[in-house]
């Protein structure tokens, strides 16, 4: 089947739903060669990728893929990565303000490859254990409404496409699948990407797995991820219906910040930091930690921009967030 689908990519011909999820459930069925799986991602590459073959791929590594849950109340949230910006962990910050403000929210994160600081490194620094089963993670994500999906313990792209992937002196079309393969089986998403081209086709891409609710956004400053530091384009996605629009802090009485702002460093600095947020600190980290979580709460409960800043404002204020934190932490040491 993948020799069938590398002719037709190689003769600039678009390949169906259908085709491409075969060619990749072969892929990562082990039943195609090095060769193959190269030959195959540098003729998509060259073709370019359409919807259907992206989204038809994802379908492919989901067969292979076991959910940690089935709970379409759940909002997922994760980055493309590669942003190599060093700003502090702001969506990491945003999803547990959002488990405190009632959503349950999955955080899916690795270790840094192009910062200093990945979501699993400030949460490990910050007391959370990484390395803990399935079964409890599912247990944190029920008493807290939070839980993190450690890539690198999940990630099936690892098997046999990331070694050859690594080797290609370019992007490839399954750059974006990293962050739609849905470990936790979750109808809710918030993705950042840090190619604005890809805000709309990742959102239909998600559509077409059957996504409920999702938004795809990009800031200016090239982030993947929500920030207070100028445009960020966003395209919402809800029950098949699709709205790109720009977004400002501005537009609801939050200062723009620059991103100096929101540098942060080493995972001791940057769990400093998301304490000292916690803690109710004012200040730029913090209007980007509301902005961010307000726009995942807008996502998720349907409500506007303003009632999402105000909810994340309480909860920072309450310091429900660092309950819900500190919970957390002495859920999985125990485990």
């Amino acid at each position: 089947m993948i020799q069938d689908s590398i002719i037709t990519l190689m003769n600039k011909q678009d390949l169906t739903f259908d085709a491409a999820e075969a060619a990749v459930d072969e892929i990562m069925s082990g039943r195609s060669t090095d060769i193959q799986i190269g030959a195959f991602l540098v003729a998509l590459s060259l073709k370019g990728a359409t919807v259907e073959e992206i989204a038809g791929a994802a379908k492919g590594m989901r067969n292979h893929c076991d959910k940690f849950f089935n709970d379409e109340d759940i909002l997922e949230i994760v980055g493309t990565g590669g942003d190599k910006s060093n700003t502090f962990n702001v969506s990491t910050a945003a999803a547990i303000v959002c488990a405190a403000a009632g959503i349950k929210v999955a955080k899916h994160g690795n270790r840094a490859a192009t910062s200093n600081c990945g979501t699993a490194d400030v949460l490990e620094a910050l007391g959370m254990k990484l390395a803990i089963p399935p079964e409890r993670i599912k247990e944190v994500l029920e008493k807290t409404n939070f839980c993190f999906l450690f890539t690198q313990n999940s990630h099936i792209m690892n098997r046999f496409l990331a070694p050859i992937r690594r080797q290609l002196p370019w992007d490839t079309a399954f750059d974006m699948l990293r962050p739609i393969i849905d470990y936790a089986g979750a109808a809710e998403h918030l993705i950042g990407v840090t190619d604005e081209r890809f805000v709309e086709p990742l959102a239909r891409v998600l559509t077409r797995l059957g996504a409920k609710r999702c938004m795809i956004v990009y800031s200016e400053d090239c982030l993947d991820e929500i920030a207070c530091g100028g445009r960020t384009v966003v395209c919402e996605a809800i029950d098949g219906h699709f709205h790109t629009y720009p977004l400002s802090p501005t537009q609801f009485g939050l200062p723009i910040c620059t991103k100096d702002d929101l540098s942060g460093g080493t995972p001791k600095v940057n769990a400093a930091i998301l304490n000292d947020v916690f803690a109710g600190k004012k200040g730029p980290q913090r209007d980007a930690v509301v902005f961010s979580a307000a726009l995942c709460l807008h996502v998720s409960k349907n409500i506007s921009m303003e009632e999402g800043i105000r909810i994340a404002e309480e909860v920072l204020d309450s310091g429900r967030a660092a309950e819900v934190l500190k919970e957390v932490v002495e859920l999985t040491v125990d485990m």
